[in-house]
């Protein structure tokens, strides 16, 4: 039993040295081919790296707000309203109030509440200036939704959150764009236009996912933000809510919706005026987004890896053609129909198998650099690199059934009379 093991080993190795080659004696034949499966398999795997880079740093911003904490909106949307031409539900809607805010904070269940907004706006300080960058309107209890840290200086007091004091906390980085070596404590700046005091740096955790999907830039008194800047109140201004520890989700929500409902007097037959949106109804909409996104780009590689598929065949089928008397030789010497079939399926399969791997490391590759750009860190997608492996071989071995059979049927007589 074990010699035939050997064997059948020792056949499989030489009809791989035979398909290593075939291929090098037809490269540029061989190439072509190669291509299609690496152009599927590349951008199957380029996309794959992406999706996975931006769902890891997006998981790490949920466990940074935590788990319990949920956002009251006004209205709640896969994608961004018009805030000129709202829906009709939306349009009847009553903005968000920082009464509100006051009333959700004083209930027994929560911990913290606050209204905040968010626009854009460039940072400048004596002839230097920013890209645009968010703005967001908040108070001192920033840090605790979104993480981070002070590198210098200090946050709001209470008198500046309820005057709309003209201060601002600015990202470290901006600071040090704006300021090199000087300290920026202290030194007044324009905050799209508008001059406001430095009073703090902030250092933003590592791939924080604000609720609206921009990097932190600065960070002013929502009052400020409120008074001296425009703001969309339809998209751009929520209440984050977190729990009091042992207080479930659930229980928070409830309590807030009551107070809500109560804060706006509508009575029981009415409908919520507001949404309630928790970290997991967010991931839920990314993955159904991402999904969508990574379905076309499937389709996509599918196409390149069929082109590839059928450019397997025809070049086998040509190779078939070309190697008519070499089959029959092999035949006479011995060699049965499924020897043939086996040959001619190992060369398909590890044609498309080079095309794999070398579109895997491509395609990881690009992803490596397009989350490098986005500064997003994210490991490859193991499961995927080898579900590529798996279907760039088996792309190999269904298209090469055809050429397969036809070289096992040939007559080994009429072959070794082929020219």
């Amino acid at each position: 039993m074990r010699w035939l093991q050997r064997l059948r080993l020792d056949q499989y190795q030489e009809n791989l040295a035979i398909a290593m080659e075939t291929l090098r004696v037809a490269k540029l034949r061989s190439g072509l081919t190669i291509l299609g499966v690496v152009i599927g398999v590349a951008t199957v795997m380029t996309m794959a790296s992406l999706v996975e880079g931006l769902r890891s740093q997006i998981i790490r911003s949920v466990e940074v707000a935590g788990p319990t904490t949920f956002y009251v909106l006004k209205a709640y949307a896969s994608t961004p309203v018009n805030p000129d031409n709202p829906p009709a539900y939306i349009r009847i809607r009553p903005d968000l109030a920082p009464e509100e805010a006051e009333r959700i904070r004083r209930l027994p269940e929560i911990a913290y509440a606050a209204l905040w907004g968010q626009t854009v706006a460039r940072l400048s300080y004596r002839g230097e200036r920013t890209q645009p960058i968010a703005l967001f309107g908040a108070d001192a209890g920033f840090p605790e939704v979104q993480g981070g840290t002070l590198a210098a200086g200090r946050w709001f007091s209470r008198n500046e959150v309820m005057g709309g004091a003209t201060v601002v906390v600015v990202n470290e980085a901006m600071a040090r764009q704006l300021f090199g070596r000087e300290n920026p404590i202290g030194k007044t700046i324009s905050v799209g236009g508008r001059p406001a005091e430095v009073i703090g740096l902030y250092l933003p955790p590592e791939n924080i996912f604000a609720p609206q999907g921009a990097e932190t830039g600065a960070i002013i008194p929502f009052r400020m933000l409120d008074a001296q800047y425009t703001i969309d109140k339809t998209n751009a201004l929520w209440i984050p809510v977190k729990p009091r520890d042992g207080v479930t989700v659930a229980d928070a929500q409830e309590a807030v919706t009551i107070a809500m409902r109560e804060q706006r007097r509508l009575r029981p037959a009415q409908r919520n005026s507001f949404d309630l949106v928790t970290a997991d109804q967010i991931l839920d909409v990314f993955n159904q987004l991402t999904g969508v996104f990574f379905l076309v780009m499937i389709v996509l590689a599918s196409v390149a890896l069929l082109v590839g598929g059928i450019g397997v065949m025809a070049i086998m089928m040509v190779s078939v053609t070309d190697r008519t008397r070499e089959i029959g030789v092999r035949k006479a010497l011995g060699a049965t129909r499924g020897d043939i079939a086996v040959q001619f399926l190992i060369e398909a399969s590890t044609l498309t198998g080079i095309g794999g791997v070398i579109g895997i490391l491509v395609g990881l590759g690009a992803g490596a650099v397009v989350n490098a750009a986005l500064g997003i860190s994210a490991g490859p997608p193991l499961t995927l690199t080898l579900i590529a492996v798996l279907v760039s071989v088996g792309i190999g071995i269904v298209f090469g059934v055809i050429p397969a059979q036809r070289a096992a049927r040939l007559d080994p007589i009429e072959a070794l009379r082929h020219e």
